[in-house]
Order: C-alpha cells, then structure tokens, then sequence
C-alpha cells in the first residue's frame, strides 16, 4: 500500500518562495474585494438603496471568510498549496462569472435575483477566507519567522484592498463597467493559480492536470470578458423589451436608452427617466407653471436634467439671457449633446449660447457659488438612494433659497402622489421646513402614471396661470386648473421633513414603491 509522506519543511526557504507567495495575498486580496464591490455596486444599480445592499452585502461577505477561514484548518499540511490551487480556480470562476449572472438573472427573472446574490457573495466570501489562512499555513511550513510572516502577509493584503478600493470607482467601473471587472479578477485569480503550479510544480502531483484545469477556466473568462458587451445588452433587451441604442456605466450609474418604432426611452439604473412620446406633458408641467408666473425673470438653475429636455422648454422664453444646468454626469450631459437623436429631442438645448453645463454634485456646488437665479428647475431622480436623497433634504433646500430670487419660484419633481404619497409629502413637508411657502400639483403621464411636483417660494404669493404665452401641447387653463387639485385619494399627508441624518424621504420611497410593485 502506498502511504503519502508528510512534506518535510525546508531550511532556508528561496527568496523568490515568500516573494510569489506574498505577492499572491496582494493579488488575492485585490480579487476579494473587486467581487464584493461589484455585487454591491450592481445590487444598488438594480435594486436601488445603496446602503442596505452595501451593509448587507459587506456583512454576508465578512461571515463567509471567517467561515471560510475556519474551514481551512481541515486542510491537511500535505495539500495547502494543491488546496490553495483549487480554490484560486474556484473563485475566479465563479466570482468572474458571478456579475454576469447576476445581471442575466435580474434581467430575465428578477424574482430569484437578491437570493442569487446572497448565495454568489457567500460562495465567493467563503473562498476568500480561505485563501489568506492557507498561504500563511504555506509560508510557515516554509520556516517563515511569525513576526514577518503576520506583517508581510497582513500588508500586502491591505494593500491590495486598497488599490482596489482606489481603482473601482475611478477606472474599473466607468471604463471597464461591472460585468468586465468581474471576468479580469476572474482572470487574475486562475493566473495566481497558473503562477503557482509553475513555481511549485515539483512538490505538487498531477500538476498537469491543474494545469489543464486552469486553462479551460481561463478560456471561460477571457470568452466572458471578450463577449460582456453582448451579454449586458441581452440583459438590457431583456429587462426594457425594446432595441438598446446606447448603454454605459459611469462612475454615478448605468444609463440605457432604447428605441421602439418612433419612442426612445432612457432608463437610469433600470428606472424609467422619460419616453419621448409623452415627455412633453412632464417637462411643461415641470417648467412652465412657474416660468409663465415670472415674465421678467432673466436667469434660471436647472439642477439635474442632464437630459436638456427641462431645459428645451426654459429657453423656449426669449427673455431668459442665461441658464446654468448643474449635473453630476458629464456622460449625461455628453450623450444628450452630440447624439443625433438626442440632439434632436432637446432641440439643441445643451448647446445653446445661453448655457453653461457644470458637471458636479449640486450641493457642493450651490455651497461653493454665489449666484442668485429667478428660477430653479430642480430635477433630480427619484430618491431611491441615500445619495440621492440628500438632494431633497432641508439642507439642500435651505442652501438653494439662497440662490433664488424672493420673488423667485422653485419648482421640484417630487415622485408620485398616488403611488408614493408618503414620499411626495415627504418633499413637500421639507421645502416647508426649509422656509418655503409650497403649491403641490400633479398629472397624468401616460409612462409613469401619475406624478407630482412642488412649486415653492421664498415670498411670491404664486397663483397658477390660466393662460400660456407660449404654445404648449398639454398645458392651458384647465388642465393646469386641475393640476393643483387633489381629489380624496391623494389628499396631503401630515409627513415629518426629510432631515440628512435619518433620510426618512428615503425609507419612506421604498415603502410606498414596495406596495405597488409586482
């Protein structure tokens, strides 16, 4: 009978040994918290609310490397690098391939989507834990010294949790986007396996069987990472039904626009921003109620909007002399200024002589300007994010006042009344808190349904407009009559103001959201 001899360890371990070992924890590292990323970042893309998927996720993850790391003790002496092999297979496998089936199952099934995440995040954590405990195990069978064992190997695996943590947001997401990532770690983790069955190839057995292993992995990969572009637009077909003309991912979200016979649609993080076959009633209800009430304003703020559509209808007055668009995504802003299509929606908007763009977050910059407007046009997306909903908290609306004019009109997209009361009230109850007299009003948008926006004031004792200067195709008298009435079943609601510290408009939005969605 054969019996396996226990490895005896070396004497004086070659330099290169610790050198390939420690740099594997960088790389490894490096891997481990690029997978957690990535589900976190695609999670919030898909399922909005940044900070639960993040704590959840983070906190799925760090169980499963203690559970990992626990297993590892089971690993026999003998088999810590053959197992360490293993496991960089395994996890750059199913960690490359975690992002694309995430995204391919929110696409084609949403229902199983958060219990696939779950399961993918631990697999992988659970990898991970065992990754770090097994090349300490190696290096200490190698006659490593504790002292510079522990430090080398806790350095580099800081270290490379730091490069990751630097290049995620920076250039991984926005260039690469999330399903590419995922297949390079993937990539990077075989090749650390690769790199260790060459270097130790003599103390392991069927090495080229490893080998062979590796190789059909990294094949997998490489496909996955060559082949990603096609896989997120089936999944972006998948999720809008509809031809997709142009995605991409930026670092402050996934923009997605499709097209339908004579109807383009843009979709942010999944959720519907516009059709172009009934924007017009949003943005005339969004503008002109108050612009019509201030014909001898000169200068308007229109904090989002990256899309010029508010902005169409602002420069349709010939006395306004200048605008200033405030967006956070210079990919918006650039998309809906050169494509022709774009182009051709807004009318040339974000290129009219009366504009300046200014890519930035609105809040520093309303904290950093001193300019005071006639109007802001506030259009940000819905709060489905604590990013997000600090743009519709009493800070925010306090630092705006004091841009606008007190004879000023501030009007704020402001989410569904019907559908989100507790939200929209929300708004409304925050633009009081912040010392602003309010008129909340409504109407029906064939592709949302019916939605709410808030007119307030500094000191303008506003009155809705009954008649238009302008030629409009939804707004006259009475329509905009019945736009500042709410019939019984979306009468206000007595709602607490949305402060930074709790972020209740937040929580309040996916409360509402959650009981009419399928």
């Amino acid at each position: 009978m054969h019996i396996r001899q226990r490895q005896q360890p070396r004497q004086t371990p070659p330099p290169m040994t610790r050198h390939i070992l420690i740099f594997s924890v960088f790389v490894v590292a490096s891997c481990g918290l690029a997978y957690e990323l990535v589900a976190g970042a695609l999670s919030s893309y898909l399922l909005g609310d940044s900070v639960f998927q993040f704590s959840t996720i983070i906190g799925c993850y760090l169980f499963a490397m203690g559970v990992g790391a626990h297993l590892s003790k089971y690993v026999q002496d003998e088999d810590v690098l053959a197992r360490f092999i293993d496991i960089e297979l395994a996890v750059g496998l199913i960690g490359g391939l975690s992002a694309a089936i995430l995204f391919l199952t929110f696409a084609w099934s949403g229902a199983p989507f958060r219990t696939m995440l779950y399961v993918l995040v631990f697999m992988v954590g659970s990898m991970v834990g065992m990754e770090v405990p097994l090349v300490m195990r190696a290096l200490n069978a190698r006659q490593t010294a504790f002292s510079e064992l522990v430090s080398k190997v806790l350095t580099f695996d800081y270290l490379g949790a730091l490069a990751v943590s630097v290049l995620f947001p920076l250039v991984l997401a926005p260039q690469l986007g999330l399903v590419r990532t995922a297949f390079l770690f993937g990539m990077l983790n075989v090749a650390v396996g690769l790199w260790t069955i060459y270097h130790f190839r003599a103390e392991l057995t069927r090495a080229p069987g490893r080998v062979v292993r590796a190789a059909a992995v990294m094949s997998v990969l490489v496909a996955g990472f060559i082949a990603s572009d096609r896989l997120v637009r089936w999944g972006e077909q998948a999720m809008s039904g509809d031809q997709v003309v142009f995605s991409t991912a930026t670092p402050y979200q996934r923009l997605l626009l499709t097209r339908w016979k004579d109807d383009l649609r843009l979709y942010i993080n999944g959720n519907l921003q516009f059709s172009s076959r009934d924007e017009y009633r949003y943005h005339e209800a969004l503008v002109h109620p108050a612009l019509e009430a201030l014909p001898w304003a000169r200068s308007v703020l229109v904090l989002g909007g990256g899309d010029g559509l508010a902005l169409r209808e602002v420069l349709r007055y010939p006395h306004i002399a200048h605008v200033t668009l405030v967006d956070l995504d210079p990919e918006m802003t650039r998309a809906f200024a050169t494509r022709p299509d774009l182009v051709e929606l807004n009318r040339g908007a974000l290129k009219d002589p009366r504009v300046t763009v200014v890519n930035a977050d609105a809040a520093i910059w309303l904290q950093g300007s001193a300019q005071i407007f006639d109007a802001a046009i506030v259009d940000f997306p819905d709060p489905s994010s604590f990013a997000l909903g600090k743009l519709y908290s009493v800070p925010f609306y306090t630092q705006l006042k004091r841009h606008v004019a007190a004879n000023g009109l501030i009007a704020v997209q402001s989410t569904s009344p019907f559908f989100a009361p507790h939200a929209y009230w929300t708004i409304d109850a925050t633009l009081r808190e912040s010392g602003l007299a309010t008129w909340p009003y409504h109407l029906y948008v064939p592709s949302f349904g019916e939605w709410g926006f808030v007119l307030a004031s500094p000191q303008l004792p506003y009155t809705p407009p009954t008649s238009y200067r302008l030629p409009l195709r939804y707004l006259n008298a009475e329509t905009t009559r019945a736009m500042f009435a709410f019939p019984p079943d979306m009468q206000r609601l007595d709602m607490a103001p949305n402060r930074l510290n709790t972020q209740s408009l937040v929580h309040e939005f996916e409360r509402d959201w959650r009981r009419v969605m399928r």
